[in-house]
């Protein structure tokens, strides 16, 4: 193979496993400091695309299918962001289960890596949804900006303990895939590419994803607290009685789960099964 084509070509599958696997152990060893600030700013990334999803659903009209489109590519400029810029996001970091299988990673440093990415991603988010309250976002377009946060984020906590967990595993499964792709790819427009139609589907499809949770559930229970937002919205207090701490609580453990097992076992540990398994280490 030329020079030229290894540059274009993106890695073959059994490369990206090998790629996975070593940066699994890169991830689980890395200091504190990089790893919890990479995670704060993954969280920040992921709000800023659910910011940007939020614009765009706002007043969707009827164009159900065109405005989740829509909706699913803005949202997709926090996974981009994490993808380019760098950050470590719990979602994506679910793929160190293969270094772990592989016998690269004792347990310990695994879940260690996932407990501390996951309490600050939802740091990242949780300063996000402050910093934007206190920015008047959610005033843009006549308060309709604060009306789509707030459908959106009270159509989250509706959902049964059940739908909440299935709709984590399709979600993560999305986002591991989308991953893997980029892990495959040599150039930023490769990994820009590799990320829109995986994320934009989960987006469009309604799937769940813990950390964007944590952005636009807590988003949304700031927005029920303006009464202006809350009138243009026409939604009665009875509506939004699931809005509350114990709500969030409520979808945030099933999705998580349900991302977890999307992510490590439907897509890591068939990816470790076929490329992994009873293989010598390449590195």
């Amino acid at each position: 193979m030329s020079e030229f084509a290894k540059f274009v070509d993106a890695f073959t599958p059994a490369e990206v496993a090998n790629k996975v696997k070593t940066l699994g152990v890169s991830k689980a060893n890395m200091p504190f400091l990089p790893l919890l600030v990479l995670s704060m700013m993954a969280g920040a990334f992921i709000s800023f695309g659910a910011m940007y999803y939020t614009v765009a659903m706002t007043h969707p009209a009827e164009a159900y299918g065109a405005a989740k489109l829509l909706g699913g590519l803005a949202f997709s400029l926090g996974f981009i962001l994490v993808a380019i810029a760098g950050g470590e996001l719990f979602t994506g970091n679910n793929l160190i289960v293969m270094a772990w299988a592989k016998k690269r990673i004792t347990l310990a440093r695994l879940l260690k890596n996932w407990s501390l990415v996951y309490f600050g991603n939802a740091l990242g988010a949780f300063i996000t949804v402050y910093l934007v309250f206190a920015s008047g976002f959610l005033d843009g377009g006549h308060h309709g900006v604060g009306v789509a946060a707030l459908k959106a984020g009270l159509a989250k906590v509706d959902l049964t303990t059940t739908e909440a967990f299935v709709r984590g595993i399709f979600c993560n499964a999305l986002v591991c895939l989308a991953s893997w792709m980029v892990y495959a790819s040599r150039t930023v427009v490769d990994k820009v590419f590799a990320v829109i139609f995986p994320v934009s589907a989960f987006v469009a499809m309604g799937f769940e994803h813990c950390i964007a949770n944590m952005f636009m559930i807590p988003m949304a229970m700031v927005a029920s607290l303006n009464p202006e937002i809350v009138a243009v919205s026409g939604i009665s207090a009875d509506a939004m009685q699931n809005l509350t701490m114990s709500g969030f609580i409520a979808n945030i453990i099933p999705v998580t789960l349900g991302n977890i097992f999307g992510g490590s076992v439907m897509v890591g540990m068939s990816l470790y099964v076929i490329y992994l398994y009873g293989r010598e280490d390449e590195d």
